[in-house]
């Protein structure tokens, strides 16, 4: 039975999350539903990561289990064919050793975050950048950032509903660049948790409008209480953009 390696690109607007859910657009039971009028089977599509509702994937890495050797770019067309208006596709596909896992054998995932800073509203980019008009510190911010970097307890830079057991992460890198009016910010770590992303981005946005000091920062981090930590900035300007296995 031959595993698929699939990497898929999608408009988090659509879905609410990559989860499947009874009754609920999703990621998941979207590529599941191409699977089964690609193939006749009812099969699982693992996901390296999941995603929350509105959250983007540029290099979302998944695979699935079929009965029959077919090339890979046949499979890639194939599921194409039946993700046609879904908001996700494949960008490509390849056969992998059957003890492959998309999500277990992960070394490490990058996320990316897209800030629009300026005065004018977004056109095009909106839903796919966060807006931001209130000038930035954006030296100060990546100060913030590199913060982050290393081993912590984020407590407080993770969602009250978040179901994992250790709050304690290394982070491999958290990185901000700028051009104009955009910045993007490059993150790092084996494994992250529940709105982790998007409540450190909320954070360093604070920084950076004035709000917050890199005191304010250390103090949150040892204080090891979500009340105790920034906003979570939305799911707009967040990408699943890389796995490194």
């Amino acid at each position: 039975m031959p595993r698929y390696k699939l990497i898929l690109e999608y408009d988090g607007r659509p879905f609410h999350g990559w989860q499947f859910q009874p009754g609920l657009k999703t990621v998941q039971g979207t590529m599941q539903d191409a699977v089964l009028k690609f193939s006749g089977l009812v099969r699982v599509v693992e996901g390296s990561g999941r995603t929350d509702a509105g959250v983007h994937a540029m290099g979302q890495v998944a695979h699935v289990d079929l009965d029959r050797s077919d090339p890979p770019q046949k499979v890639m067309y194939g599921l194409n064919f039946y993700l046609q208006g879904s908001g996700v596709h494949v960008i490509s596909a390849e056969v992998v050793d059957e003890l492959f896992h998309a999500r277990f054998s992960a070394k490490r995932r990058q996320y990316i975050y897209k800030i629009i800073n300026r005065r004018a509203p977004l056109t095009y980019q909106k839903g796919l950048w966060w807006y931001v008009p209130i000038d930035l510190n954006r030296e100060l911010m990546q100060q913030a950032a590199q913060r982050f970097v290393g081993v912590h307890d984020f407590t407080s830079f993770r969602s009250i509903k978040c179901q994992a057991p250790n709050p304690v992460r290394l982070l491999d890198r958290f990185d901000l660049s700028w051009s104009g009016d955009e910045i993007l910010a490059v993150i790092e770590s084996r494994a992250f948790l529940h709105n982790q992303v998007r409540i450190m981005m909320g954070t360093i946005k604070m920084i950076g409008e004035g709000r917050w000091t890199l005191s304010d920062l250390h103090q949150a981090l040892e204080a090891k209480d979500r009340t105790k930590g920034g906003v979570t900035a939305p799911s707009d300007g967040l990408y699943f953009s890389k796995v490194f296995y």
